[in-house]
């Protein structure tokens, strides 16, 4: 226990660090703390872009899910893949092409200003409620670690969370991004691998598994887990390529960057999805009783089966990685959706309507950013203690629920508006309105028990959980997204003043438009993999200090080798760095 809490207090030094050292590159302008000024590197991007899909909820209600149900847990990360070959197809770039610092600006470039406002004020109550179910799954797996009451938990891991967040602002949140993404890989890659030579082979999951592999136990229509895959993939395309989700893509410093990290993004996802679920699949045939070791989680219990692996199987130590990984996995979320929260409540709102009459200077606009970063930090830990009460819904069943059946109205616009173009101005709020009646009549009135009534069906309880996901996505994509598209039946140019025609159309021409980076990208090149590589040096060295704990040879080395990786990662950037730097001088040698 002991060793775990100094491996987490390393792991959040090194994240106070990676704040202080960007601290000075958000202090510039509100453009740089709510998205870097455009500047950033594809490789950063791509980290961040690939973490923000990825919560401390993949570790454990995921975890849990793949644990109980086997194969079937990979369609969301598949539909992840999916969404990804799209943004680097022909979202990514386009969003970057916007030329906005938020989303909401993005809004009322394309629909107008009251758009922005309904959507500022839809965005962030949502990225509240999806902050409290991120927070709440790290709280899980924290107090089970250390015997620390829920309740507890919440508040230290949510303080926490928030203070490094408001410390540097984009910079500093896609920089540990990056480090996280190594974190997540270390600790993914080895536990996959012990899991694997523990249980026999990738051969003995599928053989082996206490249910059939791919359908899992109550199940006895597969029909349901093809509808749940299919509209998974779409629930997926319009989850990650929405206006509301181009603030990952608006960081890179020009288009191509911008494609390059949707590519990234996609890549890690692919061997991600292989990976991260090896050891709840192998604990299954191992410890099937691996839930009942934290019985005090009660109906989540199932959650902790990743912990189970890791204090059973895994060397000294690693639990406090794990623990730091899902850390690095929230905090990678959390802090993105509250930079995000910042600039759409600052830009949208505060500046142009509460101080329309007096101007912000950009001093007074960044100490705004910061306190509404406070106060919407503190509503995701209240949000998450409410969650954690809700004994009757496991973490997955939860996530489902607040994504299919709230977001997916608020998306469908978002979405559907980057292509779908001669809208009248009522079309995206009014879709929004319509999505959530949908979404009230799926829960009360045409829910999965009405269906299978409907067809003389006895399914049970996780048949109807995937039917009602299912019926979600299904109405939300032909429904919702069929409003949309119906709204351009009403659509007149006459409706709309000279003024907005033309900012629609710049819009369009806009997205169309390639970014190209301007001369001073050079510096802030050199800079991202200096710094990068400076810290990406320090988490290799506190790695390899892990090879001193007491455990057998094969853990020992176990854990040089994945410090190894990480060492390398930063010396190349450090040389990347150094090799730019000579190119340059050679490039412009000096004027006697």
């Amino acid at each position: 226990m002991n060793t775990d809490i100094l491996v987490v207090a390393g792991y959040f030094t090194l994240m106070i660090f990676i704040s202080v050292a960007f601290k000075k590159m958000a202090s510039k302008s509100a453009s740089d703390y709510f998205r870097g000024g455009g500047r950033m590197l594809w490789w950063m991007v791509g980290a961040t872009v690939f973490m923000t899909q990825f919560s401390a909820w993949t570790f454990t209600g995921a975890a849990g899910k793949a644990f109980s149900d086997g194969f079937a847990v990979t369609f969301v990360f598949l539909g992840n893949i999916f969404a990804y070959i799209a943004s680097y197809w022909w979202f990514s770039y386009r969003f970057r092409q916007m030329r906005v610092d938020t989303p909401t600006e993005a809004v009322e470039r394309r629909f107008g200003k009251t758009n922005e406002q309904f959507f500022t004020w839809a965005i962030i109550p949502l990225s509240v409620l999806n902050g409290g179910v991120w927070l709440n799954g790290l709280a899980i797996f924290v107090g089970a670690v250390f015997g620390y009451d829920m309740t507890t938990t919440i508040w230290v891991t949510g303080i926490s969370v928030l203070l490094i967040s408001m410390i540097s602002g984009a910079w500093g949140v896609v920089a540990s991004d990056f480090v996280q993404t190594l974190v997540v890989a270390v600790i993914s890659v080895a536990c996959a691998i012990v899991a694997l030579v523990a249980v026999g082979g990738p051969s003995q999951i599928i053989e082996q598994f206490p249910s059939d592999f791919i359908m899992g136990p109550d199940m006895n229509y597969g029909v349901l887990l093809v509808g749940s895959f299919l509209f998974f993939l779409v629930k997926q395309l319009q989850s990650i390529n929405n206006m509301q989700e181009s603030y990952r893509f608006l960081n890179a410093k020009d288009s191509n960057n911008a494609r390059k990290a949707a590519l990234l993004a996609m890549t890690l996802m692919v061997f991600g999805a292989l990976i991260w679920f090896v050891p709840p699949w192998a604990m299954a045939i191992m410890a099937p009783d691996a839930a009942a070791a934290h019985a005090e989680l009660g109906n989540k219990a199932n959650d902790a089966v990743y912990l189970v692996f890791a204090e059973r199987y895994m060397p000294l130590g690693t639990v406090g990685l794990l623990v730091a990984g899902l850390f690095a996995a929230t905090m990678s979320s959390m802090d993105s959706a509250l930079c995000r929260n910042a600039g759409i409540f600052v830009r949208s709102f505060w500046a142009p309507i509460a101080c329309r009459n007096k101007p912000m200077s950009e001093a007074k606009t960044l100490r705004v950013s910061q306190f509404v970063t406070l106060v919407n930090g503190i509503l995701v830990i209240l949000i998450a203690q409410l969650f954690a009460q809700l004994k009757g819904l496991s973490l997955f069943e939860l996530m489902m629920r607040v994504a299919t059946l709230l977001q997916s109205p608020i998306l469908v616009p978002l979405f559907f508006g980057m292509f779908v173009r001669k809208t009248p101005k009522w079309a995206a709020w009014s879709t929004v309105c319509f999505g959530m009646l949908v979404s009230w009549l799926i829960m009360s009135v045409f829910t999965a028990q009405w269906w299978a009534s409907l067809f003389n069906v006895t399914l049970t309880k996780r048949e109807l959980s995937e039917l009602t996901t299912t019926i979600t996505v299904a109405a939300h994509l032909f429904l919702t997204g069929g409003f949309f598209c119906a709204t351009t039946l009403f659509y007149r140019p006459q409706q709309f003043s000279q003024q907005e025609r033309q900012r629609a159309d710049d819009f369009f021409v806009d997205v169309e438009t390639p970014v190209i980076a301007d001369d001073q990208q050079d510096s802030f090149d050199r800079m991202q993999r200096n710094k990068l590589g400076h810290i990406t040096l320090m988490m290799g060295t506190g790695l390899m200090l892990m090879v001193l704990l007491p455990n057998p040879l094969w853990g020992r080395v176990l854990f040089a080798i994945c410090a190894g990786s990480v060492l390398l990662i930063g010396y190349l950037l450090k040389r990347s760095a150094g090799s730019a730097e000579k190119s340059r001088a050679v490039a412009t040698p000096e004027v006697a």
